[in-house]
């Protein structure tokens, strides 16, 4: 039979690593499946059954290396088909191997009893090890030439065809010999080599719990192999996945085997923390088992041995008892500190702060909860809170013996005062520290990070929320006793005292753009004691648009409007001492230069002394009062040219008066005081004597307009830019609401640019403001040349149904550069009302860019002619 599996591995692995080399990797995977099919039921001799274990580990191992092979050259595989499940199947075989080496024997015995399996195990090993001593001679696994006929065949069976032994004799000896070389072959190894290979793949195709699976295999291996070290670091590895998947048997049985192993190296550290684990909640043991490691671990507490793990090997108990005979004995090493927030000990810890934040005049309360999950009593000798501020861990220190009973919760209560300096920060807690043991023997600090809490809690405690929030609310006093249902505060923030005094603001929103908005501040203690030092903070408030910062300016002086070097924020402003009951009031003011929302904030801050738990403190206690103002433009100001007969410039001639027209619209909601106004100008001059301002003292308003209107003349320049400024219209003003003395706020429009032109003729008229029907109307033309030559101009009055007139209908003039020609004209009204006068045409011969229009354009259009009166005569005046 042997013969026949060996010819057919061959051919086995020939056909899958064809298959896979043309890439048709199922076919590979049909064929190995058809060949372990047909194969597996071939045991052979029962007494040599670890021979086919070993045979199918080794078919597993073969087509594994061959997918992975055919994986390096390209061919892609998936979580549920990969190398891996082979070399686990091969690993299993050579378990399998290992435990039937010495039972192949009992396999066609009928057992009487259950146990009388493993009793056959027992007696068939000593049977080998006393036949060990003795090995069969001569050799039966040699043969004369050195080498078999055929694979797979027998020694002793060289030369003979036939199924059955030719040597009864021979066949015994020979299978005796391949049972004793069975002793000597590096099981655990080839396992160990297997498995291994089996999680680096698991791991390569994302497969943690196979991986996890598996190395707790390699671990049990090593146990078996006596490599205890390497054991317990495998182990030591996957326990905290199964801690966070909550497979309570899984984590004991691996914490039971860890626990043999730290026994068995005398590993003190590991013994402790594993006793502790399986004394926990999340333990399987029963009652009777935790009570056996309990005395245990209160034996080591108390330096001595501890007993013996069950299922141990009786050789290497005896050494570990003497390498714990020598841990007891070493001196300096009695002190053990043992971070548990990994893991799932026997004793709970939770811990939290009564509130979420203290006042600096109350004293900070935290409690401290303990439980103990162990089967009796537990005692120690010492609770210590550690604090991120260390100056508050003498206050919550307990060192007395203390005891926790199975099951049941102890709260201890914590309570101090915090400094004045903590005000704004937050304690938070670093750990939490029970010491077990004593200085009689070794004493083991179980320290918890934070607020304690272990493996499980977070799990525990959300399962405790879904079950609050499914019961409601009429279960509150029930969940409260719940150890589940507490929970964890680990910080907590120190504020500064509540503050008794009250700030009011006064102020006439909206404020209006640069002016110096008012902002009345009234502080009234109300405390017991004198308020010490009180300081004002007031201003635009931190963390807005840094443009506001620029355009916001604050001052306390309300005499004078403050310039752009005042700051946005007036910190620290001095105001002394309150009395209980006192009251004072301060203005400030703001100047706003830009537009929109602006949040300010008034900070009052003092000091007063108050006991707290008997000790004399000052405390710092402050206000904050924000208030949002708006900001919006008081009034709006438009600017426009005509010309004298009020029609819209474009363009400004040289030298001739026109007129500058501003309306001021007002849009604020309080009545604005226009106190004055004034021009600066630059390039123009005014053609009045004077500039005097039309809008003293005048009160605007929501909605009214105030209007001014200048003559204005632009000499002649020397340069030649076609476009200059103008310059700038100033306006005084305030509030109406504001008192007298208050300042003036002066807002600067600047005034647009005008086009300038040049013009070689100027003519204008002097004519009177009214002509009478059939009355003659004496109108005067002067004609002026404003050029450097000599121009001829052709004139022709064109004729008008409403006027007959007497002059030159027709006329030719020279005038000379800088000279003024005039003439004169009779016109006699027709009709009444407002009538056309009589049209100029002009021409200028040298200048023909000049057209009629433009030159005519300062001439007067229209004139306004009344009806003809009657005659009266003295008796008629008489009469009247």
């Amino acid at each position: 039979m042997l013969e026949i599996k060996t010819m057919a591995g061959f051919i086995n692995y020939k056909i899958c690593r064809l298959c896979f080399q043309h890439n048709t990797p199922l076919d590979a995977i049909a064929q190995f499946r058809k060949h372990i099919d047909l194969c597996k039921k071939k045991i052979g001799s029962a007494e040599l059954a670890f021979e086919h274990a070993a045979w199918m580990s080794k078919q597993f191992q073969s087509f594994g290396e061959l997918f992975d092979e055919a994986i390096k050259l390209g061919l892609t595989a998936i979580q549920t088909q990969n190398p891996g499940f082979y070399y686990q199947q091969a690993a299993c075989y050579s378990q399998d191997r290992n435990n039937n080496r010495h039972s192949s024997f009992v396999s066609d015995i009928r057992l009487p009893w259950p146990g009388a399996f493993y009793f056959c195990l027992t007696r068939r090993k000593q049977k080998l090890e006393e036949a060990g001593a003795s090995y069969p001679s001569p050799e039966p696994l040699e043969t004369q030439s050195g080498a078999l006929d055929f694979y797979g065949q027998r020694p002793w069976r060289q030369g003979h065809q036939s199924i059955d032994p030719p040597d009864a004799e021979k066949e015994k000896t020979g299978i005796l010999a391949l049972q004793i070389k069975e002793r000597d072959v590096p099981h655990s190894e080839l396992i160990i080599a297997l498995l291994s290979n089996a999680v680096a793949q698991f791991k390569k195709y994302k497969c943690p719990r196979m991986k996890s699976h598996l190395m707790v295999q390699m671990g049990e291996e090593y146990y078996h192999a006596k490599d205890y070290t390497k054991a317990l670091k495998l182990l030591d590895y996957v326990m905290c996945d199964y801690r966070t998947e909550r497979w309570w048997g899984l984590l004991t049985a691996i914490l039971t085997t860890a626990l043999r192993c730290a026994y068995l190296m005398a590993s003190v550290k590991d013994y402790i923390i594993y006793c502790m684990e399986l004394l926990g909640r999340a333990s399987t043991l029963k009652e009777d088992q935790k009570s056996r490691i309990e005395k245990n671990l209160i034996k080591v507490l108390m330096n001595e041995v501890p007993d013996a793990e069950p299922e141990c090997d009786s050789s290497s108990v005896s050494a570990a008892r003497s390498l714990w005979s020598d841990r007891m004995a070493l001196a300096g090493s009695n002190e053990l500190t043992l971070e548990v927030q990994d893991y799932i000990p026997f004793i709970q810890c939770k811990a939290k702060f009564q509130s979420p934040s203290f006042h600096v005049d109350q004293p900070i309360q935290l409690q401290v909860f303990l439980r103990a999950d162990c089967p009796h009593p537990v005692s120690f000798n010492k609770l210590a809170v550690s604090l991120s501020n260390q100056e508050y861990n003498q206050w919550c220190v307990v060192e007395e013996t203390m005891s926790l009973l199975p099951g049941k919760t102890k709260c201890y209560n914590f309570s101090f005062v915090a400094k004045t300096e903590d005000v704004g920060k937050k304690i938070e807690m670093a750990g939490i520290e029970v010491m077990l043991g004593g200085d009689s023997g070794r004493c083991v600090f179980v320290n918890w990070r934070g607020a304690g809490g272990d493996a499980a809690s977070t799990h525990e405690a959300l399962q405790a929320s879904r079950s609050s929030r499914r019961w409601g609310r009429g279960m509150e006093a029930r969940q409260a006793l719940d150890w589940d249902s507490l929970t964890i505060q680990h910080s907590t923030m120190i504020i500064s005292r509540v503050p008794k005094i009250s700030v009011q603001l006064s102020h006439q929103p909206p404020a209006l753009n640069n002016e110096m908005y008012c902002i009345s501040l009234t502080v009234q203690s109300q405390e017991e004691g004198v308020a010490k030092d009180v300081k004002l903070t007031a201003g635009l408030k931190p963390g807005q648009d840094a443009n506001l910062g620029q355009t916001t300016h604050v001052t306390l002086d309300g005499s004078k409007v403050c310039d752009d070097t005042a700051p946005a924020l007036l910190p620290d402003v001095p105001l002394g001492d309150l009395k209980p009951g006192e009251k004072l009031e301060k203005c400030v003011y703001v100047k706003c230069v830009s537009t929109g929302p602006r949040v300010f904030l008034f900070h009052v801050a003092y000091s007063i002394d108050t006991t707290v738990e008997g000790r004399q403190i000052v405390c710092k206690c402050h206000k904050d009062e924000t208030v949002t103002i708006e900001t919006v433009v008081p009034f709006e100001v438009s600017v426009k040219f005509v010309s004298t007969k009020f029609e819209p410039l474009d363009r400004v001639a040289l030298d001739i008066p026109f007129l500058l027209m501003t309306d001021i619209l007002s849009s604020s909601p309080w009545p604005l005081l226009l106190a004055s106004s004034s021009l600066q100008l630059l390039t123009m001059t005014s053609n009045t004597p004077q500039l005097q301002s039309q809008l003293q003292e005048v009160v605007l308003q929501t909605g009214e307009s105030a209007s001014e209107c200048f003559c204005l003349r632009c000499p002649p320049l020397t340069n030649s830019n076609s476009t200059v400024a103008t310059g700038q219209y100033l306006i005084s003003w305030r509030r109406q609401s504001s008192s007298a003395d208050s300042p003036l706020i002066q807002t600067t429009v600047t005034l647009p640019h005008v086009i300038l032109e040049s013009v070689p003729l100027y003519i204008h008229a002097d004519l009177p403001s009214f002509g009478r029907v059939r009355e003659s109307l004496s109108v005067r033309y002067h004609i002026e040349n404003r050029t450097a030559l000599v121009q001829e101009v052709e004139m022709a009055v064109e004729p008008s149904d409403a006027f007959m007139f007497s002059g030159l209908k027709q006329v030719r003039l020279r005038i000379l550069p800088g000279s003024e020609q005039q003439m004169l004209y009779n016109y006699y009204p027709l009709m009444a009302g407002y009538q056309t006068l009589p049209q100029l045409n002009i021409s200028l011969p040298r200048c023909p860019t000049t057209n009629t229009h433009t030159l005519r354009r300062f001439l007067p259009q229209r004139i306004f002619v009344k009806p003809q009166g009657r005659q009266l005569d003295d008796a008629s005046i008489a009469a009247a």
